[in-house]
């Protein structure tokens, strides 16, 4: 009979003969999960002997769908992105490292903004940035607009789990047709787009083409459909000295640069992530300071 330490080391040494970078992570995260215990509870029974056959049954089964290229987010159902936890499912991307930068770019002008501030959060497909910044900032109120019915639904759900319900709303609108009037004026509009040009998308890691969803992910031609079309149309939302933030792809700022300019947008900053690329392009649509 195994201990559940020896369930996870068995996990353990399958992901890495797979060739799955983060094995040991991948490994506590489904085993924990198949038993319907945190990962902190997961250690202090990791001693234990198994005598459920049904949970060896359900790691075997998460196992297989892991080793067939599933990404672990979707197989246990949440993931973790600037210290919150958000539910995943394959109606949503899975929120990335390189987000949160955005998020804390976002967070921080809030905060400089101060008193009772709105949010609206674009394409919000999770609606982990929006949430984020809820949680990170307690008068902020924020709306996650997103034009799928199942994405918001997962909103709603990270909307409960995070238990900010009293300062986040959803609202289903297409950001490529003109705002819904009743959404009202917001200090900050921040989105994460759809910015890979479609042309690459089968390029891409089949782990991400195969399970992610492709309408969060193609950005049209160039990529940059859903920049033009926001930068375009709802500015008109933001408060004057409104800022608009982005996140985009390698090698596409200068290009976000160019249309935010050609949209009335000043004080243009770009912020770049852990590996030097501009990850985050943020303007203000009239203001004389830069944000750093």
């Amino acid at each position: 009979m195994k201990t559940y330490n020896d369930i996870y080391m068995d996990a353990r040494r399958r992901l890495r003969a797979a060739g799955i970078a983060a094995h040991d992570l991948e490994a506590r995260l489904i085993v924990a999960n198949a038993a319907g215990k945190t990962r902190e509870e997961f250690l202090d029974s990791s001693r234990l002997l198994v005598t459920d056959a049904a949970y060896i049954d359900t790691v075997g089964m998460m196992m297989e769908r892991r080793l067939k290229g599933e990404p672990v987010a979707y197989i246990v159902g949440e993931w973790e992105f600037y210290g919150i936890p958000v539910v995943v499912n394959r109606h949503v991307l899975i929120p990335r490292i390189d987000t949160e930068l955005l998020a804390g770019t976002v967070i921080g002008l809030i905060k400089r903004i101060g008193g009772q501030t709105r949010l609206l959060d674009l394409c919000a497909g999770s609606g982990c940035l929006g949430i984020s910044a809820a949680v990170n900032v307690p008068d902020c109120r924020v709306t996650l607009v997103d034009n799928y019915d199942e994405a918001l639904a997962v909103c709603r759900s990270n909307i409960m789990i995070n238990r900010v319900s009293h300062s986040v709303t959803t609202v289903k609108a297409d950001v490529f047709a003109i705002p819904p009037s009743p959404l009202g004026n917001f200090d900050a509009i921040v989105c994460n787009p759809p910015y890979i040009p479609t042309a690459e998308i089968n390029d891409i890691d089949p782990s991400v083409r195969e399970y992610e969803p492709v309408s969060a992910l193609d950005g049209g031609p160039d990529g940059l459909d859903f920049f033009r079309a926001i930068t375009e149309s709802w500015p008109v939302l933001l408060k004057p000295g409104g800022v608009l933030a982005f996140e985009c792809g390698a090698g596409q700022a200068a290009a976000l640069r160019e249309i935010m300019k050609g949209n009335g947008f000043v004080d243009i900053c770009t912020h770049v992530d852990t590996l030097g690329i501009e990850r985050v392009v943020v303007g203000r649509i009239s203001s004389t300071e830069c944000f750093e």
